[in-house]
């Protein structure tokens, strides 16, 4: 294969369509643009969702919901996840480090999925009530 030899694949390619070059083309007079009309002018055009001084849709409906900025911060923990860490004693730093949270997390908490059998001392870390209880009965303490 030579640089000089290289060709498009059959069908990317086609030529492109020239409008307003008189009535035998099919698409002279008005060039597929209709008749008079804010498009139908150059340079005639409007905004996006723009329905012609209606109240626009994204208007008349009702705003709902909201997404916390804050939510970056906050990271979540499985019991399993804890129980493959071959650590003793847990805090958010060590997390960080084994790649379980993101660099960024500061609110830590252990949820309640899957099990725990070593006794882990989580520290700087909250849990919810069915995680305390399964660390706990594994042996394991938060502080």
């Amino acid at each position: 294969m030579e640089l000089n030899s290289i060709k498009p694949a059959e069908g990317a390619k086609h030529a492109k369509r020239r409008v307003g070059r008189g009535i035998g083309s099919g698409l002279g007079k008005t060039a597929g643009r209709g008749h008079k009309g804010q498009k139908s002018r150059s340079g005639g055009y409007h905004k996006v969702g723009f329905e012609g001084g209606q109240m626009p849709l994204q208007r008349r409906l009702p705003k709902r919901g909201f997404k916390s900025h804050l939510l970056k911060f906050n990271a979540e923990v499985t019991l399993t996840a804890l129980n493959q860490l071959e650590l003793a004693e847990v805090d958010v730093l060590a997390l960080k480090k084994a790649g379980l949270v993101n660099e960024l997390a500061k609110v830590v908490k252990v949820i309640k999925s899957g099990e725990i059998s070593k006794a882990v001392k989580l520290s700087g870390i909250t849990a919810t009530a069915g995680a305390k209880a399964a660390i706990e009965a594994a042996g394991g303490s938060l502080a």
